[in-house]
């Protein structure tokens, strides 16, 4: 299959892009979309054999369900059965966002997306590109990370081609993802709203807006558990390379650390924030700013970047243990598994 690739940094070449998306997608293809936290592999989220075929693309285990996206709160009610007062305020306070709402389904979202489960993840992306998709379908899409299961996520159009050309028709270049990790969801269908996965909106903002927030759950997914919601299986986001986490005092200190583990120094990539290493003995040293919000922005990018490199190992410095870190260390942590 030839991939095309579509700019949108004109009036004119964003329109055509968003009639050519729409032409696939109504006609039952996958497309990849830029989003606002990182790309997505679109299809009609009513239509079942569309959706198959993302998990057929991605290889993505049938267990794992996938977040229907939306371009407005009516939308986003025709897609479950119930719309409590905390989704109201939420949706005000966060929409269009990166914070995922999960719902009891409505009949018409097919079994494949919710992976079987009796609630969906609905979402309003804030990037303008997918809202005018959207729009111009008339129908919510089903979008998980445009690229092969359990590897990081794309958060420009490269990525994307250089994991799914020849296997999908489009690819719309809609500039870098400007959140860089997957959004925040948070399950409304309990007694109390509970994080499933965090991201960049975190336990304090969402307490801020509905009161009492539970956080996620500790206890560690498997490929047999029933999930409701993405991004809950233990190895997930990972780079090709070894990933380790890690703390370190001084460069002698880490220098210890990584040799204690077997590793090659001189294979060693090290995207770090605070704690610098001498560049010299390492393969590479990236430095990340010491912001939670720009370090999501670039994690992604990184890690793709010390993949295409041919990195052995990468080490990244430990996020430090805040709520606004907290996206971070989930990915990380999945990551490294």
């Amino acid at each position: 299959m030839k991939t095309e690739t579509l700019p949108t940094h004109t009036p004119e070449l964003f329109q055509n892009a968003v009639r050519r998306a729409a032409e696939l997608l109504r006609d039952g293809e996958v497309v990849a979309l830029p989003t606002e936290t990182v790309y997505g592999l679109a299809a009609n989220a009513l239509a079942e054999k569309a959706v198959a075929k993302i998990f057929q693309i991605k290889g993505r285990p049938a267990n794992n369900p996938i977040i229907v996206h939306v371009a407005s709160n009516e939308m986003a009610k025709h897609c479950v059965t119930r719309w409590p007062e905390h989704a109201d305020n939420l949706s005000r306070a966060f929409w269009p966002g990166p914070l995922t709402l999960v719902l009891p389904r409505a009949r018409e979202i097919p079994d494949i997306v919710t992976a079987g489960g009796t609630t969906v993840g609905v979402r309003w992306p804030s990037h303008p590109f997918i809202q005018a998709v959207i729009r111009e379908c008339s129908f919510p899409l089903a979008a998980p990370s445009a690229n092969m299961s359990a590897l990081v996520s794309p958060t420009n159009a490269e990525h994307v081609r250089n994991q799914l050309a020849g296997k999908i028709p489009l690819i719309v270049d809609g500039g870098q993802s400007q959140v860089g990790i997957e959004s925040t969801v948070l399950d409304l269908s309990a007694v109390l709203p509970r994080i499933l996965r965090p991201g960049m909106i975190h336990v304090e903002s969402l307490a801020a807006v509905c009161a009492e927030v539970q956080g996620p759950e500790t206890g560690i997914q498997t490929a047999e558990s029933v999930l409701r919601s993405p991004g809950l299986l233990r190895k997930h986001y990972s780079p090709r390379a070894k990933l380790l986490v890690l703390k370190w005092k001084d460069d002698a200190d880490l220098n210890f650390r990584i040799q204690n583990l077997k590793f090659k120094i001189a294979g060693c990539f090290v995207i770090a924030h605070t704690r610098i290493p001498a560049a010299g003995q390492f393969a590479d040293v990236s430095v990340m700013p010491h912001d939670a919000a720009a370090v999501a922005r670039a994690l992604y990018a990184e890690l793709h970047r010390c993949d295409r490199a041919g990195a052995e190992l990468i080490v990244v410095e430990a996020p430090p243990e805040t709520a606004e870190w907290s996206g971070i260390a989930d990915r990380l942590r999945r990551a490294a598994a």
